[in-house]
């Protein structure tokens, strides 16, 4: 007969369990509770979109796009895309569903999102993101509010130590226009020295030049005009308001004039969290204000700001968790035993008590799972308990042991 060929897990995917799936849940967790305070709806996407979707959105020269979505060809000849990202389907549904009757709309989601990029510490092909957006709010407040609920969220984790929040400004489309002038016209001077791939920027996207990690680049980068000398009065007040409000709220800052978005719908504000903690790929959430991109998936011009950050770099940071331990774990003396035991569990677990039950082996290594798990209660149910609708309550803290009536069970346990 021929062997079977074990499976094996595809590359850039990952199993979460134990202390890893406790503190993916805790970031999931603290998440929801906080994205309430702050009055944030939860919604639900396709995890697949129209590819254009995607291409309009996060723009074709993109390394995303480009080299590291998941696009395939369904039964129906139509291009999907698995989502590399959530603000481009949210917009989508903000298009397509008539949310623009909720603007401002203050929305919330979270779930795996794919990239074929290669595999490195907290980042996988498939793995998991929050995001909040805020769409048809043009106010420096709506920035305001993104940037105060991400850092409580890192303070909520217990992960804000060497965490900084480091904050650009990308101005209002004057702005941007004269600035990106001014920085094609610096790269030009240097084409013969720019890396092959900031050779393809320069033409259809020269801001992504200045994040550029070629060591070719970097030297001409660093020489590049700043944002600043360009800012209108507008844009300079826009940004202004932000810093105050963050000051006001007490979130600390610094400000990072190198921090761009390479595509032209990004406008105002672009921040990102950052550690280094994560070695050199140090972004832990990053987001920024999005006011053209309504307006590229054909809709009318709308206002938009929000960020994203990975589940897996999140929990990273946490600190270790303990399993939860059962309260009481059910020991039946045999399988004669085991319908009035399940009964039993039944009826702790309606009254809200954690509890497991005991299978396998005999009686003593069923009563040594219970310690082994870490309960505080053995709950013994034997012949002689069924007949008289009893428990034997064992304290396995302190080994005392009492005889009860099944009634009283969730009484005693919890006295």
């Amino acid at each position: 007969m021929a062997r079977i060929e074990t499976p094996h897990r595809i590359r850039g995917t990952q199993d979460i369990f134990g202390d890893d799936q406790r503190r993916f849940a805790r970031v999931v967790e603290a998440f929801d509770r906080v994205r309430k305070l702050y009055c944030f709806q939860r919604v639900e996407l396709p995890v697949f979109e129209a590819t254009a979707v995607f291409a309009r959105s996060l723009g074709e020269t993109t390394d995303v796009v480009s080299k590291e979505m998941y696009s395939f060809e369904d039964r129906g000849g139509d291009s999907i895309t698995l989502r590399p990202e959530f603000t481009a389907g949210i917009a989508r549904a903000f298009l397509t569903e008539g949310w623009q009757q909720y603007a401002p709309l203050k929305v919330v989601a979270h779930g795996p999102v794919f990239r074929y990029e290669r595999p490195q510490k907290g980042r996988y092909r498939q793995f998991h993101q929050i995001d909040a957006e805020i769409i048809g709010a043009a106010e420096p407040a709506a920035d305001v509010e993104l940037l105060v609920f991400a850092d409580q969220l890192i303070r909520e984790l217990g992960i804000s130590d060497g965490v900084t929040l480091q904050l650009n400004t990308l101005g209002d489309a004057e702005t941007r226009d004269a600035w990106r002038a001014a920085l094609v016209a610096h790269f030009e001077a240097y084409r013969g020295e720019l890396s092959e791939d900031s050779l393809a920027r320069l033409d259809k996207n020269p801001l992504r030049i200045l994040d550029s990690k070629d060591p070719r680049d970097r030297p001409i980068a660093d020489a590049a005009p700043g944002i600043d000398g360009f800012l209108t009065s507008e844009a300079g007040a826009f940004f202004e308001s932000v810093t105050k409000g963050l000051d006001a709220a007490g979130v600390a800052w610094t400000r990072n004039d190198t921090l761009v978005r390479g595509l032209d719908y990004y406008r105002h504000t672009a921040f990102e969290f950052v550690t280094d903690r994560l070695g050199a790929q140090g972004t832990v959430l990053a987001g920024g204000r999005y006011d053209g991109l309504i307006e590229s998936l054909g809709g009318h011009p709308t206002a938009g700001v929000g960020w994203a950050a990975g589940i897996e770099r999140l929990a990273m940071l946490t600190a270790e968790t303990t399993a939860d331990r059962p309260v009481a774990v059910v020991v039946p003396m045999g399988p004669g035993e085991t319908a009035y035991a399940m009964k039993i569990l039944a009826r702790l677990r309606a009254d809200g008590i954690i509890s497991d039950m005991a299978f396998g082996g005999n009686f003593k290594r069923r009563l040594q799972r219970a310690n082994a798990v870490g309960a505080r209660f053995a709950v013994i149910v034997g012949e002689t308990e069924a007949a008289a609708a009893s428990v034997a309550l064992k304290d396995l803290a302190t080994g005392e042991q009492q005889l009860i009536s099944a009634d009283r069970l969730v009484e005693a346990i919890r006295a």
